[in-house]
């Protein structure tokens, strides 16, 4: 391991870079969720099925995914600071319209618009990994990775604001932040030419690389650690309030359980695999998420016993409280897994993050696109609310299962090679 000694010191504007950019990420987070607590009034003033509303919460998640590659490779050729500041710019005026929107499909094209402040991500990742040294780029990463945690605060603000205003206030509310984001970014971010991808490389030179299967891989490890992350988060209010019977604001509060330790404790992940490398992190991190999603999974049951002395009833299946402890270890386990998955792109991709962060951070999207609407599918088919977690616990599966086979075993077959000689193993 480097000594501390030899890691080069860090600069103040890299700092100040890196607090304004996960204040930015936060605030675009935060407007990106903005459906996963507003829905729920709209699922009952329209009338929605389960799946369609999975299908309203997911078309933000859909376009801030589609744009992240070209996000990702904008910011290599002219700069994160004036992508990120325009990109937030332009969403501003679909936020506001989403209050006077009256019909369902409304809301879904408006959505795809506000969606567009999802792709921040993809854009603040290579930003600010490029003002640190390679030894703090997984600790710089993950703490603006921690603007997460804006899901959280949407769980905060918007059930006050519902019972201020109704949730018309809501988007009113968070154009107003986002507008005044914007200008505190352009103050306080910093530009360096030297960041930038060297004018004659090719948008296609950048592209080369997502032809190695690894980044397949990353894709797979991301789509659940992030796009679990992002549909759970979107679809954890109108959980507790179909299963326990809660109220939106108190159903909220409990989803942040999950969504704040999923997003504030990215940092620390971020850390942990500067330590101890992305490899080691994320098998723990798919092991953990397996053993709490395999107890998720488990339906509210009632069965019947015919005994000595009678027929007997017995309950079994989560209350609210370990519902919610599990889902908080959840949280944090995606949390440190959104951190290792970029560690391994900063350390196999040093001259290429943006385009690769933009394909991963495409496929974790898209998972969490897709999986919302997938929740409400079998809802409606099954009846069966835990039926999202079933998914998921198979999504899980997989990843292991490409792990083991891809990294656990060739390093076991080669000696126990290091874990971060992983990748070279896989590429012979």
């Amino acid at each position: 391991m480097t000594p501390s000694s030899d890691i080069p010191a860090v600069s103040r504007q890299s700092w100040r870079v890196l607090a304004v950019s996960t204040l930015a990420f936060t605030v675009c987070f935060m407007v990106w969720m903005m459906f996963g607590v507003i829905g729920i009034p709209l699922q009952q003033s329209l009338d929605l099925s389960a799946t369609q509303f999975g299908l309203l919460t997911a078309m933000p998640v859909l376009t801030g995914s589609l744009v992240r590659v070209p996000l990702g490779i904008w910011t290599d050729r002219y700069g994160g600071r004036i992508v990120m500041a325009v990109l937030m710019a332009s969403t501003v005026p679909a936020i506001w319209l989403m209050a006077h929107a009256t019909q369902y499909w409304q809301f879904l094209v408006i959505g795809l618009f506000v969606g567009l402040a999802g792709g921040t991500f993809s854009v603040g990742t290579p930003y600010v990994a490029r003002w640190f040294p390679k030894q703090r780029q997984g600790m710089a990463m993950g703490v603006y990775g921690a603007g997460n945690a804006g899901s959280a605060v949407n769980k905060f603000l918007a059930p006050a604001l519902l019972v201020v205003g109704g949730w018309t206030l809501v988007p009113q509310v968070y154009a107003a932040i986002m507008a005044g984001t914007v200008v505190l970014f352009w103050l306080f971010s910093a530009h360096d030419p030297r960041h930038l991808v060297p004018s004659t490389v090719r948008f296609s030179d950048q592209l080369k690389a997502l032809k190695d299967p690894r980044v397949l891989k990353y894709c797979q490890y991301y789509s659940i650690v992030f796009g679990g992350y992002v549909a759970l988060a979107l679809w954890m209010v109108q959980y507790y309030v179909g299963e326990y019977g809660l109220s939106i604001q108190s159903a909220a509060l409990l989803a942040a359980c999950f969504s704040l330790p999923g997003g504030v404790l990215r940092a620390i992940g971020g850390a942990l695999s500067d330590r101890y490398g992305a490899h080691r992190v994320t098998w723990w991190v798919m092991w953990v998420s397996w053993i709490c999603l395999f107890l998720l999974s488990y339906p509210q049951t009632e069965f019947r016993i015919a005994t000595v002395d009678g027929v007997r009833a017995f309950h079994l299946g989560l209350n609210v409280y370990v519902f919610t402890a599990l889902m908080g270890l959840l949280g944090v386990a995606f949390a440190f897994g959104k951190a290792s998955v970029f560690k391994y792109i900063s350390d196999e991709y040093p001259q290429n993050i943006g385009a690769i962060s933009g394909i991963v951070g495409l496929a974790g999207g898209l998972g969490g696109f897709v999986l919302p609407i997938l929740f409400g599918l079998l809802l409606d088919l099954t009846g069966v609310r835990a039926s999202a977690f079933m998914l998921l616990y198979g999504v899980v599966w997989v990843s292991l299962i490409w792990m083991y086979w891809t990294e656990v075993r060739r390093t076991d077959v080669m000696g126990a090679a290091p874990a971060h000689k992983a990748s070279e193993l896989e590429r012979s």
